[in-house]
């Protein structure tokens, strides 16, 4: 399995299983599956609200002898509500107890945003809205304070390696002039239509990692009703993907990741499909040419799904 190398020497396999949108009633299953099919990255978060079955999916996999933990990349993730510095730590460690793990070996700051605290005995996960409704409260928590904390994660064995999620360069630039432990990987939203390519440039020079997610672009974004993902065209059915695909023997998925992978950029793409895990998970094997890796990134319109902005009206963090 390609691997790539953290900046704290510690290796991350280069294409995972996400765990967005899997469903509470499959999801144990789909992660056992996952595993036995070879995937060994899962990448979880508080505000997928499906970690506990995503546990219990791995201690299967363990108890079968299928792997061990040490075997598995567990990714999660802090939610906006809990950036307050005395609260990072209470909650990576529930995290970690739904998950049935001692440790995450990546625990990222899932947005550059820091909302008013709500307790996971009041609701959890508690989503963007403080009365669980249309209310958004920020809380005054600095991307500093959060990260300090983030980094007692480190100290304390809770976290083998932190990271940060949907930050711009000016924050990511900030926050590295304070950063006593850097952050080891970023997560962003990368496809052909939303290349960034100063963002993943600035992160690779810093020495992180960079992680794509809804690599199929508007794809992912459909089952949400989403109007900006009805009204953009499929990059399945698009001509030069389905061009590439047919000359390589490969579906658009896999001419989609490679274009990730071969730029050195890691993937999560999920499937419930057996036959999809499996081709999802093979596609650092074959190599696309210069000129197709240029043509599909000549697709780039800036279109961005995942924009707070768009779905409730106000934290324009990509502005």
């Amino acid at each position: 399995m390609a691997t790539v190398k953290l900046n704290n020497g510690r290796t991350m396999p280069q294409v995972g299983f996400g765990l967005w949108k899997v469903n509470n009633d499959t999801c144990a299953d789909q992660v056992y599956n996952a595993i036995k099919v070879g995937y060994r990255l899962f990448d979880g978060a508080c505000d997928y609200g499906n970690e506990q079955e995503s546990g219990e999916g791995v201690a299967r996999a363990i108890k079968d002898g299928i792997v061990k933990r040490e075997d598995l990349f567990i990714v999660s993730k802090l939610w906006n509500s809990f950036h307050d510095g005395d609260r990072v730590k209470p909650i990576c460690q529930k995290q970690l107890k739904d998950w049935g793990v001692d440790y995450f070996d990546l625990y990222i700051v899932h947005f550059p945003i820091a909302l008013e605290y709500v307790d996971p005995a009041t609701r959890y996960p508690p989503g963007w809205n403080y009365d669980g409704k249309s209310e958004v409260r920020t809380s005054k928590a600095t991307i500093s304070e959060t990260w300090k904390a983030m980094e007692t994660l480190v100290d304390g064995g809770m976290a083998k390696s932190i990271g940060i999620s949907n930050f711009q360069g000016s924050l990511i630039i900030d926050l590295l002039r304070s950063a006593r432990i850097r952050p080891a990987a970023l997560q962003i939203e990368h496809h052909p239509y939303l290349v960034q390519e100063p963002l993943t440039e600035l992160a690779k020079r810093e020495g992180m990692a960079v992680t794509a997610y809804s690599s199929f672009g508007p794809q992912s974004f459909l089952e949400l009703d989403m109007k900006k993902a009805q009204d953009t065209p499929l990059l399945f059915e698009n001509p030069t993907i389905k061009k590439i695909s047919s000359a390589h023997g490969k579906t658009p998925a896999q001419v989609l990741l490679r274009w990730a992978t071969q730029r050195g950029i890691c993937v999560i793409p999920k499937s419930n499909n057996p036959d999809r895990l499996k081709q999802n998970l093979d596609v650092t094997s074959f190599d696309l040419k210069s000129s197709e890796i240029a043509e599909i990134s000549a697709l780039n319109r800036n279109l961005r799904f995942n924009d707070p902005w768009d779905y409730l009206g106000t934290l324009p963090i990509f502005a």
